[in-house]
């Protein structure tokens, strides 16, 4: 499935078809007609935020110690906030939206409100942990590319991937692509890191980056 981002058509089982809703739902996912994923990434982040307020009797509870809290939290709240994160384009917003979203489950869960002026330094420091979100997220799409790249013979979801679906680009600056994150993040080029995933032996069967 692919959209074209023009006049809302969606390329369904190699047909196009015309869609005349601005948002419309696949499979859980929003399909939005000018082919972003904010409003996808920013539903899943509310997702995921009204999944941490069900868990409010247990941050209350002070007999239950923060590192649980905090194990408790990441079990239910990331993969509903997260969920289909393998499809998305992380461009800065997106990082950073994901960034304060893992902060304010921990805020949450040490009830510091955002007028104590504590940094998110101390919010770590105070929860013993680190931030793992956003490496989290990089890692599932870089093993769900080096799974697509593998696949033999025609592949639609490859060609979307590496964008060689026929079509002219739009006028004006290029946005950013899904491949260009797996360039930014592995410091590879496209091309080589597509003969790389191929080769099994060199690269790390669940992250997707190259091995030692």
């Amino acid at each position: 499935m692919a959209s074209d981002g023009i006049e809302g058509r969606i390329l369904i089982q190699r047909e196009l078809q015309q869609v005349v809703l601005f948002l419309y739902t696949y499979l859980g996912s929003l399909i939005t007609d000018d082919g972003e994923c904010m409003t996808e990434f920013c539903t899943r982040l509310n997702r995921g935020q009204a999944t941490g307020a069900s868990l409010q009797k247990i941050r209350k509870r002070h007999s239950i110690p923060i590192s649980t809290k905090t194990r408790l939290t990441k079990a239910p709240v990331w993969p509903v906030a997260t969920y289909g994160r393998e499809s998305w384009t992380h461009r800065k917003n997106e990082e950073t939206c994901l960034d304060a979203f893992e902060m304010k489950g921990l805020r949450k869960i040490l009830w510091v409100s955002w007028t104590a002026k504590k940094t998110n330094d101390w919010v770590l420091n105070k929860a013993g942990a680190k931030r793992e979100l956003s490496d989290t997220v990089k890692a599932m799409k870089l093993a769900y590319n080096g799974h697509t790249m593998r696949k033999q013979g025609s592949c639609l979801e490859k060609q979307i991937m590496q964008g060689t679906m026929p079509g002219a680009c739009r006028r004006g600056r290029l946005r950013t692509a899904w491949m260009d994150n797996i360039k930014m993040w592995t410091g590879i080029p496209v091309e080589q890191s597509i003969r790389m995933t191929e080769d099994t032996e060199k690269v790390c069967p669940w992250c997707g980056q190259p091995s030692d």
